[in-house]
């Protein structure tokens, strides 16, 4: 092939990887507005049905108009004592999920990996499981003031989600990857890294993404029974005993926002990057065919053997 040749040989691939990257693009562009389009349409179509609820009951006490939440929410974003409320919501939140995710990492390890700590430890966790969350916040308002209170509420939420997760995660893990990486002689770092991860590390997701959503509720109902200074929950409580119910509806709305945007911030950022998927499945991948080319060659030993044994009969 001459140099002409090879040049535009070069650049006929160069145009190919183009059109792959614009078509790849394209079809994921496609995709997102898609999504865009019947999220919106769902919201405009609960929208309505709401106003048309609200018109036939004919009174703002019993159910607010959206227009009638959107003016209270308005009203409710000139002040600082909305702010205040949610940043100590949220601060409460974020320290009890963080608590509960990291030591639900730490007992689901443990329980995995250790016969005698899956004896004596799961019991708790299903006896965290099987309690209301009211109980809950009665025995810790017994111990703890009520600004601790919605924090080791919340903790307790997310604990037995993070830990039977993970623990599941790892009891999941292909026993063939952790052969193999015994047989090349992994520490035990590399072997959590490379093996343990990647293989837990969708069920960490799901533990974050569903923890999250019960740390939100179970916070915000804490500071509700609690009446924590400088609250969501409070807030909620004060406008339900006033009878505001556009303003009960507003701090609601506002709840789930802050919840989704936080979700989407946090657990995607931490559990969903799309380098290091991309990293852990070039992980994986190397080691499968490692471990492809270590069955082959065994293979191919038990076969020579086989050949040989064959070959001994017939000289004999």
């Amino acid at each position: 092939m001459t140099d002409i040749g090879a040049a535009d040989w070069n650049l006929h691939l160069i145009l190919m990887a183009i059109e792959r990257k614009k078509d790849k693009y394209g079809n994921k562009m496609r995709h997102r507005g898609g999504a865009l389009l019947r999220m919106t349409a769902a919201i405009v179509f609960w929208l309505l049905v709401w106003q048309l609820l609200s018109f036939l009951i004919g009174s703002e006490l019993l159910l607010p108009s959206p227009w009638a939440v959107v003016r209270s929410f308005c009203g409710l974003a000139q002040t600082t004592e909305f702010y205040r409320s949610i940043l100590h919501t949220l601060l409460r939140v974020a320290a009890g999920f963080a608590a509960g995710m990291a030591a639900g990492l730490l007992a689901g390890t443990l329980t995995a990996f250790s016969r005698v700590a899956d004896v004596l430890l799961t019991p708790l966790k299903n006896i965290i499981k099987a309690t209301p969350v009211t109980s809950f916040i009665v025995l810790i308002l017994l111990y703890f003031s009520s600004n601790v209170t919605p924090s080791a509420v919340a903790f307790l939420a997310v604990l037995p989600i993070c830990w039977s997760n993970v623990c599941e995660g790892l009891r999941q893990t292909d026993k063939k990857m952790t052969e193999l990486a015994h047989a090349y002689a992994f520490g035990r770092k590399k072997t959590l890294r490379e093996i343990y991860f990647p293989a837990v590390r969708p069920y960490l997701s799901a533990a974050a993404t569903t923890g999250l959503g019960f740390a939100w509720k179970s916070c915000v109902a804490a500071e509700g029974i609690a009446l924590s200074k400088n609250s969501v929950g409070r807030a909620l409580y004060e406008s339900k005993l006033y009878l505001e119910t556009a303003e009960l509806f507003a701090w609601t709305a506002s709840v789930v926002l802050i919840s989704v945007l936080f979700e989407k911030l946090l657990v995607h950022k931490l559990f969903k990057n799309k380098n290091t998927e991309g990293a852990a499945g070039r992980r994986s991948e190397s080691l499968e065919h490692g471990h492809a080319s270590c069955e082959a060659e065994l293979q191919y030993k038990s076969d020579a053997y086989a050949e040989y044994g064959r070959d001994e009969e017939r000289n004999i």
